[in-house]
C-alpha cells in the first residue's frame, strides 16, 4: 500500500487508536491527541472499526461509486470492434462521434492502446542441449575499428565526424548450447573464406577441449549459405542448421554471448586502439569459460558444467 506523505497514521496506527478505545478504555479524545490527530478523525476509524471490524481501517478505493458520465459498455463494445478491425483511434472517434481522448483513454484501459498488440505473439520455446557438441551456435558482430578513445568512454562526439573511414572488423563467436563454452576471434572481415577458417579453427578448438560437434546453427547471412561452407561442414560430418528469416531468438545464445561480450570486453575499457582491444579478449574469453558464474548453469563456469557432462557421459 502506498501511504500518502502527509498521512498521519498508517493502518498500523489505526489499529492502536482503537485497541486503546475499545480494548484499555481510553477517551477517544485521549487517544486522538496520542494520535496526533484530530476527535472528529478518531471518531471516523471508531467509527469505521464497528462497522467492519480490523480490515476496515485500510484505505478506501479513491474511485467513485457512482459515474452518470461513464462511457456505456455497448460504446467500449464498439470501440473494441473497431479496434480489431486495425483502425486508428482518430478514425474510430470519427465513426462514433466521441472524443479523441475518450477512445485514447478507453483503447488503453483495454489493452489495445497500441496497433501490435493486436498481433499474436508466439510463445518463447527455450531449449537446451543435455550433450556437449550435440549443438554449437555462430554468430559475427561487426565492431568499429577503434583510432582513439570514442564517444561510449568519453561521451563527446566532438570531431566524430571528422574521423570517418576508420573501417570495421568482425567479432566471430561460437558458444556450446550444453556447456556454454566459448571461442571467439576477431577477424578483419565477415566473407566466406574468413568465416570457413573461423569455423574449422573452433571445431578443432572444440575438439581438444573433448567436444565433438554434431550440429552447427547460424544465421542466413551470405557466408553461412555459400557453398564453401556447406562443403566444409559436410567435410567435417557437421549437419548445418539455419535459423528462421527475421527471428535472430532462434540462434538467441550466440546473441546473448554477443551482448555479455560487448558489456563486458569491448565496451568495458577505454581502449586506445584496435590492437589492445583484441588483446584484451583473451583475458575475458579466458575468465568467462573458467571463472565467470553463468546464470543459466546454476552458477556454474562453462568449463566446469562441461566437466561435470563429460563426467556423467563416461
Amino acid at each position: 500500500m502506498n501511504i500518502h506523505k502527509h498521512a498521519r497514521m498508517t493502518v498500523r496506527g489505526r489499529v492502536l487508536l482503537v485497541q486503546r478505545i475499545v480494548v484499555e478504555g481510553w477517551r477517544v479524545e485521549v487517544a486522538a491527541s496520542a494520535s496526533g490527530i484530530s476527535i472528529r478523525t478518531a471518531y471516523k476509524w471508531l467509527s469505521r472499526f464497528r462497522a467492519g471490524g480490523e480490515a476496515s481501517l485500510h484505505d478506501r478505493s479513491s474511485a467513485p461509486t457512482r459515474r452518470p458520465h461513464a462511457t456505456p459498455p455497448d460504446r467500449i463494445g464498439a470501440i473494441e470492434a473497431l479496434r480489431r478491425q486495425r483502425l486508428s483511434g482518430p478514425v474510430i472517434s470519427r465513426r462514433l462521434s466521441l472524443p479523441r481522448s475518450t477512445v485514447g483513454a478507453i483503447l488503453r484501459r483495454i489493452g489495445l492502446g497500441r496497433l501490435s498488440s493486436l498481433d499474436l505473439r508466439s510463445p518463447v520455446l527455450r531449449y537446451e542441449r543435455q550433450h556437449p557438441g550435440e549443438l554449437i551456435h555462430v554468430d559475427i558482430k561487426k565492431l568499429g575499428r577503434i583510432d582513439g578513445i570514442g564517444h561510449r568512454i568519453t561521451g563527446n562526439r566532438t570531431g566524430q565526424s571528422s574521423r570517418r573511414g576508420t573501417g570495421w572488423e568482425c567479432l566471430h563467436v561460437a558458444i556450446d548450447d550444453a556447456s556454454r563454452l566459448a571461442y571467439t576471434e576477431v577477424l578483419p572481415d565477415e566473407k566466406k573464406q574468413t568465416t570457413c577458417g573461423f569455423a574449422r579453427r573452433a571445431v578443432a578448438w572444440f575438439g581438444r577441449n573433448g567436444i565433438v560437434i554434431q550440429r552447427l546453427m547460424s544465421d542466413n547471412g551470405s557466408a553461412y549459405k555459400s557453398y564453401d561452407f556447406r562443403n566444409l561442414l559436410a567435410e567435417l560430418g557437421i549437419r548445418h542448421i539455419r535459423t528462421r528469416p527475421y527471428t535472430p531468438r532462434t540462434n538467441g545464445k550466440a546473441e546473448r554471448f554477443i551482448q555479455t561480450s560487448l558489456r563486458e570486453w569491448a565496451y568495458a575499457a577505454p581502449y586506445s586502439s584496435s590492437r589492445e582491444r583484441t588483446t584484451r579478449m583473451s583475458a575475458f574469453i579466458d575468465n568467462y569459460n573458467l571463472n565467470r558464474p553463468h546464470s543459466a548453469l546454476k552458477g556454474f563456469a562453462p568449463f566446469q558444467r562441461l566437466n561435470n557432462l563429460l563426467g556423467n557421459d563416461s
